[in-house]
């Protein structure tokens, strides 16, 4: 357990076998034999409450794959988009899938560090869930901020659109409102089941991380592979997302 722990750290620190870079996200390089193009590294956290679909969503995302089951994630899982963002820019998204009861644990800490985006999502079948996520919000902006010491940009995901709403997301506009009170760059319904609005999210996301490197000025001659996994683009477990301790037990429905 210790080895794997280490693993961990190295990893959110930047470490796996990789350089370390300063600055709070992954710059632009030269993609070698491409001429100008320049491939931006970033690491996003996707986060909330157990069952709320968080892996379904990564997994509609990256693989566009979807099953009525999953296996609950226990601890943390990787998965790698990449995103030929126009003809000059390459996004490699690390999305970091972070177990729905590790808010109450002590590694969250490690696991946010360095991200530079971040999902909430919450199943707006279960209101519960959405009572949950400015715990989430408050946990991560006390724990990973930008280099300025504002919070990184968060998009709220109210996945399971496809089914029976409850509670205030029935209420586009009150949903504004608290996005804006709580400091969420946006919301967005989304539904892993009918690949609805994942992509769109994603999108807004990359976006505003892309101005927040503008505004921070972040030198793209400082770039490396700081959040690498084992380089290799394989390791994936039975959830389709690369696994930080390959444990995984338990199944629901995640829409």
């Amino acid at each position: 357990m210790a080895s794997y722990w280490s693993k961990i750290e190295a990893l959110a620190s930047g470490g796996g076998g990789a350089s370390s870079a300063s600055g709070s996200s992954g710059a632009g390089v030269m993609v070698p034999g491409a001429g100008t193009k320049r491939e931006h590294l970033y690491k996003i956290l996707v986060i909330g409450e157990l069952g709320t679909g968080k892996t379904s969503i990564i997994k509609r995302y990256v693989h566009q794959f979807f099953s009525q089951h999953y296996r609950a994630t226990i601890g943390v899982d990787f998965a790698l988009k990449v995103i030929n963002w126009d003809a000059d820019t390459i996004i490699r998204l690390q999305l970091w899938d972070i177990a729905g009861q590790e808010r109450f644990g002590n590694m969250t800490r490690v696991y946010y560090k360095e991200a530079v985006g971040a999902f909430i999502v919450f199943d707006v079948t279960r209101s519960a869930t959405f009572e949950s996520v400015v715990k989430w919000k408050v946990d991560l902006d006390s724990k990973v901020q930008l280099p300025d010491g504002s919070p990184i940009p968060c998009v709220l995901l109210a996945n399971k659109c496809d089914q029976q709403k409850e509670g205030i997301v029935n209420n586009p506009t009150k949903m504004e409102e608290y996005c804006k009170e709580k400091g969420f760059a946006g919301w967005y319904e989304t539904s892993a089941k009918e690949n609805i609005n994942i992509e769109e999210a994603a999108r807004f996301l990359v976006t505003k991380i892309l101005k927040n490197d503008r505004l921070t000025g972040v030198d793209p001659s400082k770039d490396s592979e700081r959040f690498a996994l084992d380089g290799s683009g394989s390791g994936m477990n039975g959830n389709g997302v690369r696994g930080g301790n390959g444990r995984q037990e338990g199944k629901s429905c995640a829409c």
